[in-house]
């Protein structure tokens, strides 16, 4: 019997306790034996992990060493701790509790509180929004659905770090977080939303971890009488326990040693939500004594997958990476995976649908097949090639793209504009269907930069940045389209995915896809600025992005197919490059070592379209480097500037004040926002340059021609001292 992890099919129930050990490998076997002190499991993705610790619970249930009653195994998720219920049950050990930390917290909470507090416990509230938008209009502070979302995270991360209102600010740049507003006023929110929960007698989620340590650390009677139920415990994916859990792990446990931690510090994605691995890493420095076993035989991938595993973290830096597990496939050769280079993301998305298409028809169930994508908003492009391929999909996490609040307000403020036009002065400039969508698209927060940072106000703004990327495809296509057009264009997109779902392939983040797998896995937009996303600048930021990567790739168990785009747009300049995570990994990069030394069999395809002749544009072209430092450039606004964000600029400050009033007037007349004519970061280019002519303008990134025909004078003349016109600036 092999320990495949993926199998829907369960052996008969065991006979006798020794039977509960036959098919395991000997690392599984010595965690199942493992029953006295503590012991710290560590097992790479796929490694049959659940089957090992629930075969070791039923084993010390079989063998009359564990009561099942005193045995309490916490997870993260609910449907983890079904699966891990089901298994037990298929193994015999029926009895024993398995929960998600929250269930098994506010099981003891509901119990003990009428003991501990009096009364009976307070209502839980399933989503705290509404009080914190209650909470902001009690401190004058407005706002938007995003940011409301990204307010309510910051409480929420707070809470599980254990960090009260009045210390968030200085926890807040100690960990380096982006803070959606001013962390002064999220200070504030945090505050009043506390009190408005005491006002109302109601709990948040949180609220349960927190208030049952409160009871164990306050009541000692209460403490010993759990600790007195429940004396072995088990904890999966110990890589996520939060400061909170692992306080109250540590209050269930007391004194006592009999514990068993399973995770994986290259699985740490979480960190954002107060995640840490570090738990996991300190646990032989806690307790010297532990059983550690290390899991490495992978038996979900083939070789192939696992060798580009292995290979993503034998770059990665950190303590994390100090403790990677290198893994041993124990399945059969399958394929290369599969590097794909399109020239843009439409053509990338058409190409993984037409594969799907071919596979499906090959006889791959849809249900096997994903597509992973590092944002949300990547996903309509993707749902759009499927829909257009005839192939059905399921999206896990996300609501669909069409549904999304901000894309259905968009497509509102759309309609208007496309039927009242005429009389919107906010259109009265626009020379083209782009132009008037992004026009429309600012009033509906919109911008030519995204915002810093991650969340709700970042997903809105790319939400809306796919609907003008896609006002640009449409007027590539069709030059004469109109606003009503591309209108028309999207209420046909979305009744397109309205088709019914069942059995689809699955489209989900790499967030979401954690925990999950698949036969075939198309990683999609492995790109610089995509992943390692833009806005990863620390070293332990981008090293989560490597882990990510890594979730992505161990999702595949036969076929991995991955992929990347040298613009974001047909026609776009390609000035895109892979993610330098798969730098030397994938054939023909720089340092690629493949199985057995070599590059291997590579699977290597290019997936150009639009003939062969665009092909040599990618070698024939430079990247775009530092002209102070001479790094290479991937962020788009350092590109832009032509230099990085930390090397000292020339720019002439005066010149660069003057255009930006020239900028505010013919805002003024043209009815558009600044940003509209041009945007700071293009002034700033301009002003470090200070061109001379034409032709030197013209190469500034964010000008282009029909700016350079209009504008181009004016800024020659103001580059030149000169007032718009010829005359002289300032005498």
């Amino acid at each position: 019997m092999t320990a495949a992890t993926h199998s829907s099919l369960f052996p008969p129930v065991p006979d006798s306790a020794d039977a509960v050990l036959e098919g395991l490998d000997p690392e599984q076997r010595a965690v199942a034996t493992a029953l006295h002190g503590p012991v710290c499991v560590l097992a790479g993705a796929g490694t049959g992990k659940t089957r090992a610790i629930t075969h070791r619970i039923a084993y010390g249930v079989r063998a009359g060493i564990l009561q099942p009653s005193s045995v309490l195994a916490v997870t993260f998720t609910n449907r983890a701790a079904g699966e891990m219920r089901g298994r037990l049950r298929q193994l015999g050990a029926q009895g024993v509790q398995a929960r998600t930390f929250h269930s098994a917290a506010l099981r003891q909470l509901q119990f003990f509180w009428p003991k501990a507090i009096g009364g009976s416990l307070p209502r839980l509230v399933d989503r705290k929004i509404q009080l914190v938008a209650d909470a902001a209009a009690a401190c004058r502070i407005r706002l938007d659905r995003g940011e409301l979302r990204d307010v309510t995270a910051e409480i929420e991360w707070s809470k599980v770090t254990q960090t009260v209102p009045a210390d968030y600010p200085l926890a807040a740049v100690k960990t380096g977080r982006e803070a959606p507003r001013d962390p002064a006023e999220i200070a504030q929110i945090y505050s009043v939303y506390e009190d408005l929960k005491r006002d109302r007698t109601v709990i948040d989620f949180e609220d349960v971890l927190l208030l049952t340590v409160g009871i164990l650390q306050d009541r000692h009677d209460i403490a010993d009488q759990v600790r007195a139920q429940y004396q072995h415990f088990v904890v999966d994916e110990y890589q996520d326990v939060s400061p909170l859990q692992q306080r109250l792990l540590e209050l269930w446990l007391g004194d006592r040693d009999s514990l068993c931690v399973v995770g994986d510090a290259s699985q740490t994605i979480y960190s954002f939500t107060g995640a840490t691995p570090d738990h996991l890493l300190d646990f032989r420095t806690r307790h010297p004594g532990a059983t550690v076993v290390k899991l490495v035989r992978d038996y979900r991938s083939t070789p192939q997958v696992v060798h580009l595993a292995n290979g993503l973290l034998a770059q990665a830096r950190g303590r994390a990476a100090d403790h990677r597990l290198e893994l041993i496939s124990q399945r059969p050769a399958g394929p290369e995976p599969v590097y794909t280079e399109y020239t843009d993301e439409p053509a990338e998305a058409e190409g993984a649908a037409r594969r799907i298409r071919e596979l499906v028809d090959a006889g791959v169930p849809a249900a096997e097949i994903a597509i992973l994508f590092r944002t949300n908003s990547q996903s309509e492009t993707y749902e759009q090639a499927l829909a257009d391929a005839g192939v059905p999909y399921q999206l896990r996490g996300a609501e669909r793209f069409f549904d999304r609040p901000e894309v259905r307000k968009a497509g509102v403020a759309l309609r208007a504009a496309a039927r009242f036009g005429g009389n919107d002065a906010l259109l009265d400039d626009t020379v083209d269907l782009p132009s008037q969508v992004r026009a429309v698209l600012s009033g509906e927060g919109w911008t030519t930069e995204p915002p810093a940072g991650s969340g709700a106000v970042r997903e809105r703004w790319e939400s809306l940045a796919a609907l003008v990327n896609l006002a640009h495809d449409v007027a590539a296509a069709r030059p004469a389209a109109t606003l009503a057009d591309f209108v028309a264009e999207l209420d046909e997109r979305a009744n397109a995915q309205h088709a019914p779902t069942v059995q689809g392939v699955t489209l989900a983040s790499l967030h979401s896809a954690k925990g999950l797998e698949w036969d075939v896995v198309f990683l999609v937009g492995v790109a610089e600025g995509m992943m390692p996303i833009t806005y990863a600048k620390t070293d332990e930021q981008i090293e989560e992005e490597r882990r990510l990567l890594y979730v992505g790739v161990t999702r595949a168990r036969e076929r991995l197919h991955v992929s990347w785009s040298l613009s974001r747009t047909p026609g776009g300049r390609p000035g895109r490059r892979p993610s330098h995570f798969l730098d030397g990994l994938r054939p023909g990069s720089t340092g690629t070592v493949g199985r057995g030394g070599g590059a291997g069999g590579g699977g290597v395809e290019r997936g150009f379209t639009g003939g062969a002749a665009a092909a040599p544009r990618r070698t024939q072209r430079s990247p775009a480097r530092c002209r102070v430092c001479g790094r290479t450039l991937t962020d788009a606004g350092e590109m832009k500037l032509m230099r990085c964000d930390g090397c000292p600029s020339d720019m002439d400050e005066g010149l660069y004040e003057r255009l930006r009033a020239w900028r505010a007037d013919q805002a003024r007349l043209s009815g558009q926002p600044a940003f509209c004519v041009f945007t700071d970061r293009t002034l700033m280019a301009i002003a470090e340059s200070a061109p001379d002519d034409d032709r030197e303008l013209a190469r500034i990134p964010g000008v282009g021609m029909r700016k350079l025909n209009r504008y181009g004078a004016d800024v020659l003349a103001i580059c030149a001292g000169q007032e718009p016109g010829g005359e002289e600036a300032g005498g």
